[in-house]
């Protein structure tokens, strides 16, 4: 999987750097070898071997996960947030052999069961071969639990492979890249791409720990090529550009902006284009899947328009599906369809459970994503949101909570938005907005947000109900948890 850690040739080329401690090509070959040498003692169950690592933001975590790679030992991160009840569920469903952690690193009770082993960065093994298959399993990586317990997605090496390789054709990702974020390594934005993705290019990553702006304006002014951040991260840079020159310069050198995890509000594009000239691009996947679509690199004058989240990458099918599963005719932008996708980035099984499987896919192999989407007239997807909690089906028409949220955010009187539906005897649903004022002593009125939102889209697409909030319940992603919005202490707006 990363032929290059057995490379005499550039075993001195920067490979990961976190924080004060950074580790060559060669010293991560080294580092790798003794993980993977100790991995290699572990009883064998037949089943094939599971390692559980504590995914914090540092340099053992990567080394842990490429050297348990690295000995054909498939990998689950454990979020370090992750409640008692859900790490207890993880550990119990995936059954590793042991737990991989940073020798400062305090785990919980829950975590007991399984053998403890540190990993020491700085004692090199000689690498050996790897010799793991393609469908052999990479990663267990848990889902969020929004419909019960987390599920495994069981990611093949295949899938991560193909996934970095496509990505590598739409972005032009080279050796010479040095990818900067502060991204989580226990999901697959900041380990597979954010981690793995450099070290098969052959490129380098940096690893901020936590996000501040400072820190990302500072890496890029240094040489750093890539950024990778959530909308929660975007939103922070373009409300810091004004005072902070350095960032602006930083992103204006930057060869790639990628968004993902969630849609990113037009309005955040629009002020980091004016402030630096350059475009977030973004790219849609989930865990099951890894990434489907990317706006491509080199889109040259007509580049996706903000919202999309580009083409399917090369080897990825995609269709838009109706409500009784029947592909949607020729794209026109207008057209609300599931996405189904297949192709070899998709996951092979929820661990120990077949029947979540078997519901997951079509009997032809496409696997149904629950997002729903438009396809405009030159290919690229357009996310309007999930089905379950992102489309609102309201006097007769399918709705899209992005499209409402990006006008809402428009208002200068809000600073955070979210749209969800409720029952309605007239409608089926009405739609309603959760909205975080710019100003909590000057909210805007409800009859100004709806009227802000059907002079820009359409009318029947205008909020019926608005709700006043001091945040937005939100995950370790950014992404935000609309199940939890009427647990939330909210204040309905009039006038």
């Amino acid at each position: 999987m990363f032929p290059l850690l057995h490379d005499p040739a550039v075993a001195g080329r920067p490979a990961l750097a976190f924080g004060d401690g950074s580790l060559t090509y060669g010293e991560l070959a080294g580092a790798a070898g003794t993980v993977a040498a100790l991995l290699r003692g572990l009883p064998d169950r037949g089943a094939g071997r599971r390692v559980a690592v504590w995914a914090t933001p540092e340099l053992e975590t990567a080394v842990a996960v490429v050297g348990a790679l690295a000995a054909g030992v498939c990998v689950v991160p454990l979020n370090p947030r992750s409640g008692e009840r859900e790490l207890e569920h993880i550990l119990a469903d995936s059954a590793p052999d042991a737990v991989l952690a940073a020798p400062r690193a305090r785990l919980p009770e829950a975590s007991a069961g399984p053998e403890r082993l540190d990993v020491d960065p700085w004692t090199r093994t000689a690498l050996a071969p790897d010799t793991a298959g393609p469908l052999d399993p990479a990663l267990v990586v848990y889902t969020s639990g929004t419909t019960g317990p987390p599920k495994g997605a069981v990611i093949p090496r295949r899938a991560v492979a193909a996934t970095l390789d496509a990505l590598a054709d739409a972005w032009a990702w080279t050796g010479d890249d040095l990818l900067v974020h502060a991204l989580p390594l226990f999901h697959v934005h900041g380990l597979v791409l954010g981690v793995l993705g450099p070290l098969r290019r052959g490129g380098a990553l940096r690893h901020l720990g936590r996000f501040d702006t400072a820190g990302v304006g500072r890496e890029l002014n240094a040489g750093a090529t890539m950024f990778f951040g959530v909308p929660t991260m975007y939103h922070r840079i373009a409300e810091a550009l004004p005072r902070e020159p350095e960032l602006a310069k930083g992103l204006a050198a930057a060869r790639l902006l990628v968004s993902g995890s969630a849609a990113l509000p037009v309005h955040d594009h629009e002020r980091i284009l004016a402030a630096t000239g350059r475009r977030v691009i973004e790219r849609y996947g989930m865990t099951e899947t890894l990434m489907n679509t990317s706006v491509r690199a080199d889109a040259g004058d007509r580049p996706a328009a903000a919202g999309t989240v580009g083409v399917p990458l090369p080897g990825v099918e995609l269709r838009l599906v109706d409500d009784d599963g029947d592909p949607l005719p020729v794209p026109d932008g207008e057209s609300v369809g599931e996405i189904q996708v297949r192709g070899p980035n998709l996951f092979t099984e929820y661990l120990n459970r077949p029947d979540a499987t078997a519901a997951a896919f079509t009997s032809d192999g496409w696997f149904r994503t629950g997002d729903m989407a438009v396809r405009e007239i030159d290919g690229s997807v357009r996310i309007v949101g999930r089905r379950a909690t992102d489309l609102i089906k309201s006097g007769g028409y399918k709705i899209g909570a992005g499209e409402i949220e990006n006008a809402l955010l428009e208002h200068p009187a809000v600073a955070e938005a979210a749209v969800t539906g409720a029952p309605d005897e007239d409608l089926g649903e009405r739609i309603v907005a959760w909205v975080v004022p710019a100003d909590p002593q000057a909210p805007p009125t409800a009859g100004e947000l709806a009227g802000h939102v059907a002079d820009r889209l359409a009318p029947h697409k205008r909020p019926r109900e608005v709700r006043l909030l001091d945040a937005l319940p939100r995950n370790d992603m950014g992404k935000v948890m609309k199940r939890a919005l009427d647990s939330c202490s909210a204040t309905p707006l009039t006038g």
